[in-house]
């Protein structure tokens, strides 16, 4: 059995080496691959051979970004797309049939909203949504076409914490599917299979990629799930970019290295903010002061990079804050070497309605930071600079 470390894999995990012996692994930019033979060709195409046909059902460096996030989340099998959502449509796609019902937390990013309130109807998919303050009422909202509990945690913007593994008792339960999107904790810090999931979700653009370059989504967990949706996405065609893939198996290498800074930076920021005379309330999940401290400490390594606050004096408070800023980024992205601020009400989560908005702990002041790898003094002046 293979006990290498977290650290250890990220690094080592790599393609077979080419005739040339390169260390680092190469770029495989092609659409296609060749065959030995009329006979190779038939086998391979017929699934007797597991190799590389084509880049929209699978490339060397796709294969070795899966190979990596499997390890990590300790999954049996993935797919990589082209981006967060790509992954959250294509899995929920793949795995669902109409009149199937979704029971999913309210608190979710924005766009997964739009899917389910917009799109997912279209094919009669349905979809409710359960407080995840009250887990106890989830078995209640359970029905016949219920096959998936879909989730965040932390979630998006509010970083909210919800027990993975009480989530995962009521979903073996009730045979039902347990979906979770990994995005804010990263594998690093929480691995959700461990807990109950059958598939975790990364969107590979934030803490994976880490620099705001390349756009990614990643499914991950059993090889029974993945195959179905491998099967979907192959002929749907979101697969990820050779190039991206190969981006992002390079960021994993220092994944665990910046996630450790991006955690200390946001725990100081996040213990500053909560004594600050302009701020109503701060939510972190490695602050004692969050609601589901225990929990976030039974689950996580650390507190991840997102902080959420609200400025008092309301919405026109808000805007002067954010006007105010000068080193943070005024951007929609998370999980940057560079620090971002965002207003969730007006940017990712702007197409919800206001009440759709409360059922998901948004109010039109919060404030959402990403906190970076730049020095904490100068996170912590530019943050206060503005709230003066």
């Amino acid at each position: 059995m293979n006990n290498r470390k977290f650290e250890t894999e990220a690094i080592r995990t790599q393609t077979e080496r080419t005739q040339f012996l390169e260390h680092s692994s190469p770029l495989y930019l092609t659409s296609s691959f060749v065959f030995e033979d009329a006979e190779d060709m038939r086998a391979s195409f017929a699934e007797e051979k597991h190799r590389n046909i084509y880049s929209r059902y699978s490339n060397p460096n796709s294969n070795e970004f899966v190979d990596k996030v499997c390890k990590m989340e300790g999954a049996e099998a993935g797919f990589a797309f082209a981006s967060g959502m790509a992954a959250v449509f294509s899995t929920l796609a793949a795995l669902l049939n109409s009149g199937d019902h979704i029971l999913s937390a309210g608190n979710i990013f924005g766009s997964t909203h739009s899917l389910f309130n917009n799109f997912l109807p279209k094919w009669k998919i349905s979809h409710s949504y359960f407080p995840i303050d009250d887990l106890d009422r989830i078995e209640s909202q359970i029905t016949s076409e219920t096959k998936l509990i879909y989730a965040e945690s932390p979630t998006n913007p509010g970083v909210d914490i919800l027990d993975l593994e009480e989530l995962g008792r009521i979903a073996k339960k009730h045979n039902l599917l347990l979906v979770i999107d990994n995005c804010f904790a990263s594998p690093y810090l929480q691995q959700p299979i461990r807990f109950g999931a059958d598939l975790v979700i990364h969107s590979g653009t934030k803490l994976m990629d880490g620099q705001g370059r390349v756009l990614a989504g990643i499914t991950v967990g059993r090889a029974d799930l993945i195959d179905t949706i491998y099967r979907f996405s192959r002929i749907t065609g979101p697969a990820l970019s050779p190039f991206n893939a190969w981006v992002l198996s390079k960021s994993l290498e220092t994944l665990a290295i910046r996630v450790d800074r991006h955690c200390a930076n946001a725990l100081e920021l996040a213990q500053f903010l909560e004594g600050h005379a302009q701020v109503n309330w701060v939510k972190y999940p490695f602050l004692k002061s969050h609601p589901k401290f225990e929990i976030a400490k039974k689950q996580m390594k650390a507190g991840g990079c997102v902080i959420a606050f609200e400025v008092k004096g309301g919405l026109e408070a808000g805007q002067k804050f954010f006007n105010s800023i000068k080193l943070l980024s005024l951007s929609a992205n998370l999980g940057d070497s560079r620090s971002i601020i965002t207003h969730p009400a007006s940017t990712t989560h702007s197409k919800l309605t206001k009440e759709e908005r409360f059922v998901s702990g948004i109010s039109d002041g919060l404030v959402r930071v990403s906190v970076g790898l730049e020095h904490i003094e100068d996170i912590i002046s530019d943050i206060d600079q503005a709230l003066q």
